[in-house]
């Protein structure tokens, strides 16, 4: 098992993207913290991936826009198993509008939690991977974090943030063994990209059908959406990938709608 116990902290993690990377995780013997803002939802799919994976599970409540509250979630994963070895910073939402329409409470909301919730729950868990000579940050960017598309302002210009705050996450952390990555996913078929559909077709004057085939898998190779597993297993590869070769990198999982 390629994370045999190892302590991995994983937010947004009840459900979607960071669901499916705790569950991968756990497949590899890790012992994942299921870090969400709903600690029902969090102990729910704690106990759910705690029963069907060797490794284990343990339910964190954390609002990453939240100082307290993230020192608090670490805090308590490191009383627990005593040490944090992979962060993956992948809360998030979406909302859309165009520039003009966009409110400034939404534009501080998004950067809120895209950007301080990576910046906040790196800081919690970078002094306890330096005390244990190393680790693996995460932080789940986009395709947006390369390219821009209408209506989506904050999130692109979180998602770009996050480039370079992982960068030099990789230069600071090298000394110690910590290495930082990005993961930039295509549109994957969550919950919070099905709500996207019926806004953007209204904001765009099309219907959702077009939404779907023209405006986000349309610059795709084949049509189809990134996986949920797709992502887990770069998610898995990163995590383990125990040298400084690969740090301060960026992987875009896409079906080709954006290459580099």
């Amino acid at each position: 098992m390629k994370l045999k116990d190892r302590v991995c902290i994983v937010t947004g993690a009840a459900s979607g993207i960071g669901r499916a990377i705790a569950a991968r995780y756990a497949a590899e013997g890790a012992k994942v913290a299921i870090a969400d803002l709903s600690a029902d939802n969090a102990r729910k799919t704690a106990q759910e991936i705690s029963a069907g994976a060797p490794g284990e599970a343990m339910a964190v409540a954390m609002d990453v826009t939240s100082e307290d509250a993230v020192n608090a979630g670490v805090a308590e994963v490191v009383s627990a198993w005593g040490r944090v070895d992979v962060l993956v910073s992948n809360a998030g939402i979406q909302i859309v509008n165009p520039v003009q329409d966009f409110a400034f409470a939404d534009w501080k909301k998004m950067l809120a939690i895209h950007l301080d919730g990576a910046f906040l729950t790196t800081t919690a868990c970078l002094p306890h991977m330096y005390a244990h000579g190393g680790g693996a940050v995460l932080l789940i960017g986009s395709v947006h974090s390369k390219l821009a598309s209408p209506l989506k302002a904050a999130y692109v210009t979180a998602k770009h943030g996050l480039l370079g705050l992982a960068r030099t996450i990789a230069k600071e952390g090298a000394p110690h063994g910590v290495r930082s990555n990005v993961i930039c996913p295509g549109f994957v078929r969550t919950p919070l990209v099905e709500k996207q559909i019926p806004e953007q077709a209204k904001e765009l004057g099309i219907s959702e059908e077009e939404v779907v085939k023209k405006v986000m898998l349309g610059d795709t190779v084949d049509g189809e959406f990134t996986t949920l597993e797709d992502v887990a297993e770069v998610a898995l590869f990163f995590a383990g990938f125990e040298t400084n070769a690969l740090t301060g990198q960026s992987l875009v999982v896409s079906h080709g709608w954006y290459m580099e």
